[in-house]
């Protein structure tokens, strides 16, 4: 029988090679947007342990979107972060960092470039938000007390506007302001679209004076005395600001604060529902390799009618031409789905958007065992058609 099989998939290599193709292609898909889905997960996991359990980040706003029962919200300020920077009110708070961020387009001579965020900032957001220097040296305090025009640049900005040269001690242009590179930024690896690399971070007077005007910040970053202390640093965060915000009620707060971990765990949750996303997706160019299976067999199965009637009438039962066929529609699929495997395999070890595929070993095991029934599945029907043949309609078939 698989003799027989193998023969009749022989007899018409070009069909069988194109059926097999959109079961390849199915397999190959399903395995590697599980493992793109896989491997944005793991970054984004790596991106934010990177930042420390003892990171908190403030945001304006509540945690379900909104001020819950304020009229008029108020915004994160410089005198926020600064009320949180108080040994006396929050002892268990190491660091304050007031961050805001706009866009611009940088220049270096006639190298042009826009950066995917200009950060205004203090020099405690470095060690907060895991930033280390290559090259160079971080702006100080006193860089930000005297509005120094000084920068530091992502390693992305930095290649981009300088060519491998060495930007510290260069002078850049942004937005008609001039700023002396001072440091390079180490790299840190890009986790899909966001690439963390393309940044200029300066001092927050400045980048307030030249661009944001002197208001609100986008955001404060925390950082507590040690992990142990967070849960501390987050409950002194909540009375401070609802000390400066004027909130007689804790259940109605215009800012948020999130914790590494809750970050964690809603990146995560994201990542898993875009991964099975990906992977329902994928399933469809699965089907329509089986829907191909089944109209490539019922093509074979008129093409060997008179053949069929032959073995029918020479005492072939029914299940010797039920299995013939059946073996055959399931050979297109095991070939195709080994090749699919082998494709998805190798088209997981380069990275994709900027994400390192990650493969899922079960994905693997399940698109091949999937392809390998939709191959039965499909396969039964015409099968079955070419079982129930009459002898003697088989044999007058022209």
């Amino acid at each position: 029988m698989l003799r027989f099989a193998l023969g009749g998939l022989a007899a018409n290599k070009v069909r069988s090679a194109l059926t097999m193709l959109g079961v390849l292609i199915g397999v190959a898909a399903v395995i590697l947007l599980l493992a793109v889905g896989n491997g944005s997960s793991v970054a984004v996991k790596a991106s934010i342990t990177a930042l420390g359990t003892n990171s908190l980040t403030v945001s304006s706003g509540s945690a379900s979107g909104g001020a819950r029962g304020v009229a008029t919200p108020k915004k994160l300020t410089v005198e926020d972060a600064k009320a949180l920077a108080s040994s006396t009110t929050a002892p268990d708070i190491k660091s304050v960092a007031p961050v805001v961020t706009t866009t611009g387009t940088a220049l270096n001579g006639d190298v042009s470039y826009s950066p995917g965020s200009i950060v205004g900032t203090y020099p405690a957001y470095f060690e907060t938000a895991n930033q280390r220097i290559e090259h160079g040296d971080y702006f100080s305090n006193d860089d930000v007390l005297n509005s120094r025009k000084v920068a530091v640049l992502g390693s992305t900005t930095a290649k981009q506007l300088f060519a491998g040269e060495d930007p510290v001690g260069r002078p850049i242009t942004i937005g008609g302001t001039p700023f002396t590179v001072v440091g390079v930024l180490r790299t840190k690896g890009g986790s899909g679209f966001n690439d963390p690399d393309d940044v200029v971070i300066a001092p927050l007077p400045t980048v307030q004076n030249a661009f944001t005007g002197f208001g609100s910040v986008n955001q404060i970053l925390v950082q507590a005395k040690s992990a142990e202390t967070t849960d501390a640093a987050q409950s002194e965060i909540t009375q401070v600001l609802m000390g400066t915000h004027a909130i007689g009620d804790p259940s109605r707060p215009d800012f948020r604060i999130s914790n590494q971990t809750s970050l964690l765990t809603a990146r995560e949750s994201t990542t898993r529902t875009f991964t099975v996303l990906l992977g329902a997706v994928a399933a469809i160019s699965l089907l329509v390799g089986g829907i191909g299976i089944t109209n490539i067999m019922l093509v074979t199965v008129t093409e060997r009618t008179r053949e069929i009637g032959i073995r029918k009438a020479l005492g072939a039962p029914r299940g010797v031409i039920l299995g013939q066929f059946l073996t055959e529609s399931t050979l297109l699929s095991v070939l195709g789905a080994g090749l699919g495997v082998l494709a998805g395999l190798a088209g997981s070890q380069f990275s994709i958007v900027g994400i390192k595929p990650v493969v899922i070993p079960q994905s693997v095991a399940a698109a091949f065992a999937i392809a390998v029934a939709i191959g039965l599945f499909f396969g039964s029907y015409p099968a079955n058609r070419a079982a129930s043949l009459r002898p003697i309609d088989a044999l007058r078939h022209e």
